[in-house]
């Protein structure tokens, strides 16, 4: 009533319903906010509802008005930094790409650029010579993805190219839909001399293995809602299982509290870069992750992998279901309420006592 075109309040509002998973009263607010004819200094801001909006819209599933409001990223005031420069147009799916040379380009997060590589293959079937750009620490787990003539690293020089496309609008460029995300059950290779080496590193298998992911990079801006405290996941360990810590970064709250728990083992700077990460994922029963880049590896390289979802989940775990199109191997365990994990570390535990018993030791 004070101000009935204050579009941040409504967009808000919107993300404020969605993490409630009331949904329609979401799209209803985000709606509103959209109607609201900007002005000059308010684009952003209008911007923004388009965008958030447009992850509503992919948690649901519909991709096709999903994917075309992700576009409205670019004129979003946070994502500006991200936003990249090019005299060569951009490709969303109509120019023929035969014989052209197509630059690919990272443009988010880690887990994202594992995600969406994924593409790479349709659009050489095109006729396109294509250059990955990613960075560095992603060179060496790509380096042989299928499609890619060339991989390089974020601020190398670019070669020369005819057309660019970041990686998150190649899935509007190919209109996919959830029936018609590209079916790739592996697309990520690990290195065979970095699993020995590991195999070596982790001795004699005398229990099923087990890969844990308890907390991400705490700059992630849902992190609170996705990332755990070692001291939630300990009860629920099973003891008849070996775990390994895929994570390379610990927070100062979980360092004392590992160290007091030998049955889980921890390699810290001994993981170089993410061929590591993958060739221990490769040796594991199960890799059990909250959603990080370490799921998307897992998933990539078709391991079976469980995935610890918060009540109101990133868009693209979709709602209520329990596996992933994006990831044949993977399983979801969601919470059933806001911040409470204890059930989904408990089903977790059931699951790993059936399935994952002393017998199955490969």
């Amino acid at each position: 009533r004070i101000n009935p075109i204050y579009i941040e309040a409504y967009s808000n509002r919107g993300n404020a319903l969605k993490e409630l998973r009331r949904l329609e009263e979401a799209l209803e607010s985000y709606e509103i906010a959209i109607s609201i004819k900007p002005a000059n200094n308010t684009m952003f801001n209008y911007a923004e509802a388009h965008w958030n909006l447009s992850l509503l819209h992919l948690l649901l599933g519909n991709f096709k008005d999903g994917w075309q409001g992700y576009e409205w990223r670019w004129k979003k005031d946070s994502f500006t930094s991200h936003k990249r420069s090019f005299q060569q147009p951009l490709w969303l799916g109509i120019e023929y790409l035969q014989n052209k040379t197509i630059l690919l380009y990272a443009e988010q997060g880690l887990g994202d650029v594992i995600q969406f590589c994924r593409y790479t293959p349709l659009v050489a079937a095109l006729g396109a010579k294509v250059i990955l750009e990613v960075p560095t620490s992603l060179i060496n787990l790509l380096s042989d993805l299928d499609g890619v003539s060339q991989i390089i690293a974020y601020g190398d020089e670019l070669p020369e190219f005819d057309f660019q496309c970041p990686l998150l609008s190649l899935p509007l460029a190919f209109k996919t839909e959830l029936h018609s995300i590209p079916p790739v059950s592996q697309y990520i290779t690990s290195d065979r001399e970095k699993v020995t080496k590991w195999q070596t590193k982790l001795g004699k298998k005398i229990k099923p293995r087990v890969g844990i992911v308890w907390s991400g990079s705490i700059v992630h801006q849902n992190d609170h809602n996705r990332s755990l405290t070692l001291s939630q996941l300990i009860p629920h360990l099973h003891y008849k299982m070996e775990y390994v810590c895929l994570q390379k970064e610990l927070r100062d709250i979980d360092k004392e509290l590992l160290a007091q728990h030998i049955e889980i083992k921890y390699f810290g700077d001994a993981l170089e870069d993410f061929t590591d990460t993958a060739a221990i994922c490769e040796l594991m029963d199960v890799v059990i992750s909250v959603d990080t880049s370490v799921a998307h590896i897992s998933g990539a390289l078709s391991k079976p992998t469980w995935v610890l979802l918060p009540y109101s989940p990133d868009w693209r775990w979709l709602l209520d279901r329990d596996d992933s199109p994006w990831y044949p191997s993977v399983k979801l365990y969601r919470q059933k309420e806001i911040g409470n994990w204890d059930s989904v570390l408990e089903n977790i535990k059931g699951d790993l006592e059936k399935h994952l018993n002393p017998i199955n030791q490969s």
